[in-house]
């Protein structure tokens, strides 16, 4: 089936000012979003930025929409074709790597728009609030296969997820060089206890 090329080029198109939205966001905000700035950044009309969301809420939902598939191709595919603790400790470490290397300029997308959101009720702070939890419920899962596991999943991956956004929240404010470190060390530990490996 052919594709018409001008389908092709607004898709492009919005996958670029989604990409430059999330990477403005993880800094500024949702609420530092404007159709002018992305627009005038990526040298394409305004008219052409808002035919593609028609409104600041609809470019803040995407902008979700975009960053919680860009999460999911760099922490949660990789870690698919794993099994038991592997596949629970492909995802830590994923996401660690993932805020590590800034995939988003000001670490972790969804730890910099929660509390931009978090006591503001909407469409803007539901999506964000699924994303949370579809991740936590993903370690708390993954945790739960651990054969052996010694204790509650549920806590287990609130411990583990705390020191990730920990991480996260000291590279970024202080430039923490060994936050990632200690991360992973306790990360480890908390694994080694949980599986009686301490």
């Amino acid at each position: 089936m052919k594709v018409d090329g001008r389908v092709e080029r607004g898709e492009q198109t919005r996958r670029q000012i989604l990409r430059r939205a999330a990477e403005i966001a993880s800094v500024e905000g949702l609420e530092g979003l404007s159709i002018g700035r992305l627009a005038t950044e990526l040298g394409v009309s305004k008219s052409g930025v808002f035919a593609h969301f028609g409104s600041k809420e609809e470019l803040q939902l995407a902008t979700v929409r975009a960053a919680a598939k860009i999460f999911v191709d760099e922490v949660v595919t990789p870690a698919g074709g794993a099994t038991g603790l592997a596949r629970l400790e492909r995802l830590l470490d994923g996401w660690l790597a993932y805020s590590q290397r800034r995939t988003f300029p000001g670490g972790c997308f969804f730890y910099s728009v929660q509390a931009e959101f978090d006591a503001r009720p909407g469409r803007v702070r539901d999506s964000i609030a699924e994303f949370d939890r579809s991740w936590a419920e993903l370690v708390r899962t993954a945790a739960a296969d651990v054969p052996g596991l010694v204790g509650d999943p549920a806590q287990l991956a609130f411990e583990v997820v705390a020191y990730l956004d920990l991480a996260n929240a000291r590279s970024v404010l202080h430039g923490d060089t060994d936050a990632y470190a200690r991360a992973r060390t306790a990360v480890r530990r908390a694994l080694d206890r949980a599986t009686r490996q301490a």
